[in-house]
């Protein structure tokens, strides 16, 4: 297990602050005991950012913020309950969504450390029941999303779950059971996912006898005083002083967006900013677990080829404008979470967030930059005018085949952006464009002769999506009759409905809405639920259509009952090659 010193000297600042094990209790701020003007000017800053959530018709956020292992400011901002009048405070418990996934890494990682399993086992030799799909998937590979599991939330979508229902283990069991491909061989690619971190948690309870909860419990959560931390199993569960969670609702305000949710381990906890302002602490001094697994848990995974890919145990490891940094964000419903850690600077910072419309790691990085702007480098590559025509010659369709995602972008308004999407498109010269103030780079190649615009994408992963334009014509009305049929897929056990309905396929499968399925050229189409590609036989006919997303490659749904009358009027629409 490879180890580095991650303590850095502890910085004596003049402060008499609050230990992070002893807040206040206090119901509407809490604050470090310090006379220093400095000190109250930076929470005046951080007051100012979260200031368009602080008042009493909106949701909001809890915020919490240490520096060398005292709690520096805690503060909350909004409602936690919007049909009680329930102000947000720095006690509100919030579930913190994908931030859960560092907690059980450190829980395979401790009984790693016992032997009592292998970070190269194979995930079958836990979890039988898992299809062989000819490729190895290892323990490893799982917890550095580089395993090709397909996603399965979109799994349970295709197989008629609705957004609201009650997802459980079993039912994330069943979907991954029935799989008979990955998206990637495992260690070719790194793609974000939760499947990964739900088995984990079940290796956990197989291996060690108790429930992920119960060993995190004993082994995590009691030891470092997290008192308000648990992970939680049963939806029907009371959890004092939980904030809700909303989105907003179409016409103005608010809906009730609690997801429903009897798996763990991917997702899960439920937690305050002060106890996980504790556990940020541990990263640091490794009280719990020791130096060689704090060590571990901030190491990047790696692909076959030896490339990094940014992502330790649950940990993303990216840093931020020359800072080195530790962070997790999360997403669960209207939950929205996020939790950073300068190790160097010893300065953590915590904004947990019941909104689905809050954006809690643009705003946890402007409380840093409040805190370490001096430090901070600009690496923010600046803007290049380019004039309208060279802009709209970028817009169009372009397919990736790797993925098979699409992608749509459209000049409007004098700005490059994806259809559908607020964000415009910032050009850098020499062909690459970022996403607002993002640091992804969305990178044109030049057209040659013959050939048009392809697109490359590289964002926070490692692995680089090459996109090539659609030039295939758009399918004339009458030929989307040709679609027309039933198609069934073996994989989630669903039969799919497509019909022309006001002049566009749509699709429609049981218990949930119709999807509109938006024509790119040639046989591929886009919709809420991703890219469908209808396939062809050697006849030119129609035999059946795969999905795709970003986490979802190419299920297959087969064609039911196509005559030969179909096919043969599929041959008049030929295939395409893009």
């Amino acid at each position: 297990m490879p180890r580095r010193s991650l303590v850095s000297s502890f910085l004596f600042l003049g402060l008499t602050c609050a230990p992070i094990t002893a807040l206040a209790s206090r119901p509407e701020v809490i604050r470090a005991q310090a006379s220093d003007t400095l000190l109250k000017g930076r929470h005046q800053q951080v007051d100012a950012l979260f200031a368009p959530w602080s008042g009493k018709s909106t949701p909001g956020c809890a915020v919490g913020i240490s520096r060398n292992g005292a709690l520096d400011y805690a503060h909350g901002y909004g409602m936690s309950n919007l049909e009680d009048d329930v102000p947000i405070t720095p006690q509100s418990v919030f579930l913190i969504a994908s931030i859960s996934k560092q907690f059980t890494a450190f829980a395979i990682g401790l009984l790693a450390q016992e032997g009592k399993l292998s970070l190269d086992d194979d995930v079958r030799k836990h979890l039988p029941e898992l299809p062989d799909l000819g490729k190895s998937i290892t323990l490893a590979h799982l917890i550095h999303h580089t395993n090709g599991l397909r996603e399965q939330g979109q799994l349970l979508n295709l197989a008629g779950w609705r957004g609201d229902d009650l997802y459980t283990e079993a039912d994330i069991l069943w979907a991954l059971g029935r799989q008979r491909r990955l998206n990637f061989e495992p260690g070719s690619e790194v793609v974000y996912g939760n499947a990964a971190y739900t088995l984990l948690g079940v290796i956990v309870r197989r291996v060690s006898g108790k429930s992920l909860r119960a060993f995190a419990d004993e082994r995590i959560f009691q030891p470092l005083g997290m008192s308000d931390t648990r992970f939680r199993d049963d939806h029907t569960e009371i959890v004092p002083r939980r904030a809700s969670a909303y989105s907003p609702r179409d016409g103005g305000g608010w809906r009730i967006s609690v997801p429903h949710a009897d798996y763990y381990g991917s997702t899960g906890i439920f937690t305050t900013v002060g106890d996980l302002l504790k556990w940020e602490q541990n990263l640091l001094d490794a009280r719990v677990g020791g130096q060689a697994l704090m060590a571990w848990m901030q190491t990047s995974g790696r692909l076959n080829d030896g490339t990094a890919t940014g992502y330790g145990g649950g940990l993303r490891l990216t840093g931020y404008r020359g800072l080195r940094m530790v962070s997790h964000d999360g997403m669960d419903g209207g939950y929205r979470t996020e939790a950073l850690l300068f190790p160097d600077q010893r300065l953590a910072i915590v904004a947990l967030c019941n909104g689905a419309t809050l954006l809690p790691s643009e705003l946890t990085r402007k409380v840093a930059e409040v805190y370490l702007g001096d430090r901070m480098k600009n690496v923010m590559p600046p803007a290049v005018k380019l004039s309208d025509a060279e802009l709209s010659a970028r817009a169009g369709n372009y397919w990736s085949p790797l993925t098979d995602e699409v992608v749509r972008l459209e000049f409007k308004d004098g700005e490059l952006r994806q259809v559908d999407m607020p964000t415009a498109f910032v050009p850098m010269g020499q062909g690459a464009f970022r996403p607002g103030e993002s640091m992804h780079v969305w990178r044109f190649s030049a057209p040659t002769a013959g050939a048009s615009h392809g697109l490359s994408i590289q964002d926070s992963w490692p692995t680089t999506r090459d996109f090539i334009r659609v030039t295939a014509p758009l399918p004339a009305s009458p030929a989307l009759a040709f679609f027309e049929g039933r198609y069934h897929s073996d994989e989630v056990d669903m039969t799919y409905t497509v019909r022309v309905a006001d002049g566009k396929l749509v699709m429609r499968w049981p218990r949930r809405d119709e999807v509109v399925l938006e024509a790119v050229g040639g046989d591929r189409f886009v919709g809420s639920l991703g890219t469908v590609t209808f396939t062809r036989a050697a006849s030119g006919g129609v035999d059946g259509l795969t999905i795709s997303s970003r986490r979802l490659r190419r299920l297959r749904a087969e064609r039911l009952g196509a005559t030969e009358a179909s096919k043969a009027a599929s041959a008049m629409n030929p295939p395409t090659s893009r």
